[in-house]
């Protein structure tokens, strides 16, 4: 599904072809459905206006009409989400927003919402709709009331530490059976502590206790995110330092909607970040233009001397602004300038200029020239093997924006203007580059696509591919995945969209219940050669089946293809399957948009076709009579007992 979604960068004229009223037309004309792929540009124009909150949930409430069948339908590429909704009070205002807040990345909403004040009783059940087989997210909001709702009268703050300390431990007895029944990822919040609370108590210290209290109780729910594989918790003090109203007193005191409009929109927008990167959809490259963006001023027109990004109050906040994308940058994710400057300028800056924060070698890749943007973003997305819908990219130039929205909608932009106060707050606003665990990976990554650009100079280089390959001395090591690996190899399953021969989405504790279970192999693929340790590059799962072993997915990152490595990998495991006993490996081959690259890689390695369907999936066999050679530029260390990590 591509997806072109702008981060807000000031308010859209209004009028009657404004986006809702598009929107309203399409509905009113029955083709909202058919006309889906278009939504999210829509809702990012709305997100853009100063009440944006209002109107993306006016916009979800139009959206909320149509069901997501008829869009899946329609659009097979479109997967709708299965989002279980329970809480304390009246939590229906939370569907609009929701279904805008999942539409904006192009996710049709399937919700239910349980009963009113139903939250105990759904997570104690595990048959209510919370644990219902394909539920993605299960949304438990809670408020204060929760707590203050039990209180004896009159109540002091030994009595809030009782009743907070016990709602602890009920909750994290929730999430426990939650981690052992639930399938998809349980979501509770913290709870904001009203003046209405406090005044309560006449005395400043009673006043200062309760807060101590609360903020206590709030951290013991944020660990417990720490101590449950499938609990997220949204701090909701964050969204609350935003602006406006925890909840109007009216609606809570006559409808028990504890929790309001404006807050309920800033929690759906958590939600769909948090839905988006348990999908695997977290942008993994950052392009920043650079005049008026990461500097203040134009360079071919000002000069070096000309530019700032400190010493001047306007330089400062580019300053700023650059720290943050440097902080980003030294967690994984890929940094990359593309501007319309001539290259010597850009590079004499950034090597030498007094003012930069970010340096040359920040960056993966220095893109300055007079080519359209548009193109250069798909030549870096093929130096880097990448594909543009991992592709962030912020400019300050509307014209530069639209060229890339319209010529690559999968890339998502990040709209800047002339306030530089503002970029960093626009640039974090949608939570591009969250994952759910940083891992060593992670962290290393930009230092990986540094020595991969010395395998790009050494191919060059050599006269053959054979050649190459002999050059690089690519070693492979196959093992079960050790402990702290397994949070990589759940990665990889959520990230890897084009050599992924399922894809087949796994979090951490599906990954953790795979390598529990004495019928499972859950492999980690290694890899380094003469330029260094690639690390964790692929995942091979893999079953008993009667007296067959079934391959459950194989997965590689897209770093280290046309290597052999995936050869090698099958090969071993061939291998090990017919010295273990079984009569044959079974595999499946499930197409995607992205994946097509290795739909023949079963039968490249003697595997028989069994069966196909229309769609392009397949069954196959290999009957273990002719195993294939790991190709003669590997070395090889295989180890598949369970102790070998």
């Amino acid at each position: 599904m591509s997806t072109a979604v702008t981060t807000p960068s000031g308010p859209e004229p209004t009028g009657p072809e404004g986006p809702l009223d598009r929107l309203r037309a399409l509905y009113g004309e029955k083709r909202l459905a058919a006309a889906y792929p278009a939504v999210p540009a829509l809702l990012a124009e709305l997100a853009r206006r100063d009440d944006g909150p209002a109107q993306l949930s006016r916009a979800g409430r139009l959206l909320a009409k149509v069901a997501p069948e008829d869009i899946a339908e329609r659009h097979p590429g479109i997967e709708p989400a299965a989002v279980a909704v329970t809480g304390h009070g009246t939590i229906d205002g939370l569907t609009a927003p929701l279904t805008a807040e999942l539409a904006r990345h192009g996710v049709p909403l399937r919700v239910s919402v349980g009963d009113h004040d139903a939250w105990l009783r759904d997570l104690q059940d595990t048959g209510s709709h919370l644990y219902a087989p394909g539920t993605e997210l299960a949304l438990c909001l809670l408020d204060a009331q929760v707590v203050f709702g039990e209180l004896p009268l009159p109540w002091g703050t030994e009595d809030v530490a009782k009743a907070v300390a016990g709602k602890l431990d009920l909750l994290d007895a929730l999430a426990t059976r939650y981690d052992e029944h639930g399938t998809g990822t349980l979501v509770l919040n913290t709870l904001p502590l009203l003046p209405e609370h406090t005044r309560q108590l006449v005395d400043h210290r009673s006043r200062t206790e309760l807060s101590i209290v609360w903020r206590e109780f709030n951290i013991g729910l944020l660990r417990l995110a720490l101590a449950h594989p499938r609990l997220h918790v949204v701090d909701l003090e964050p969204l609350i330092a935003e602006g406006g109203p925890v909840r109007d007193p009216r609606l809570a005191a006559y409808a028990e909607v504890h929790l309001g409009e404006e807050l309920l929109g800033r929690y759906a927008r958590q939600a769909g970040h948090l839905l988006r990167t348990l999908r695997g959809r977290t942008r993994k490259v950052l392009v920043v233009d650079l005049d008026n963006t990461l500097w203040d001023g134009i360079l071919g027109d000002d000069g070096p001397d000309g530019i700032a990004a400190a010493t001047t109050y306007r330089g400062a906040a580019f300053g700023r602004f650059q720290r943050v994308v440097k902080q980003i940058g030294g967690q994984g994710v890929l940094l990359a300038a593309c501007s319309k400057n001539d290259s010597e300028p850009v590079l004499d800056v950034l090597r030498t200029h007094p003012d930069m924060i970010l340096r040359e070698d920040d960056f993966v890749r220095i893109s300055a020239d007079w080519e359209p943007k548009d193109g250069r973003l798909r030549a870096l997305a093929d130096r880097l093997n990448l594909g543009t819908d991992s592709f962030v990219f912020a400019d300050d130039s509307p014209f530069e924006r639209g060229l890339v929205a319209s010529s690559l909608p999968e890339v998502a932009l990040i709209a800047l203007d002339e306030e530089p106060a503002l970029h960093i707050e626009r640039l974090l606003a949608d939570g591009w580059f969250d994952v759910r665990e940083l891992t060593t990976a992670d962290r290393g990554r930009a230092a990986q696509y540094h020595q991969e650009a010395k395998r790009q100079d050494l191919q060059q280089a050599t006269g053959s591919m054979a050649e190459y390959l002999d050059a690089l001395g690519v070693h492979v090591e196959i093992t079960p995945v050790r402990d702290h690996e397994v949070a990589r190899l759940a990665q990889i399953t959520l990230r890897t969209n084009q050599f992924n021969l399922t894809t087949r989405r796994l979090q951490v504790p599906d990954v953790r219940e795979r390598l529990d279970s004495p019928d499972h192999l859950v492999l980690a693929v290694r890899s380094r050669d003469r330029f260094g340790d690639n690390g964790v590059v692929g995942a091979l799962f893999a079953h008993r089946e009667d007296q067959a072993l079934r391959i459950e997915n194989m997965l590689l990152s897209c770093r280290v293809f046309a290597r052999g490595i995936e050869q090698a990998t099958l090969a071993a495991l061939l291998e090990h399957a017919r010295e273990s006993g079984a009569a044959e490996v079974r595999a499946s081959y499930r197409p995607t948009a992205k994946n097509h690259k290795v739909a023949g890689l079963y039968p490249s390695l003697g595997f028989e076709r069994t069966a196909e369907s229309p769609d392009g999936a397949a069954e196959f066999r290999h009957p273990l009579t002719e195993l294939p050679e790991v190709p003669g530029h590997i070395t090889l260390d295989a180890d598949f007992r369970r102790d070998a990590g």
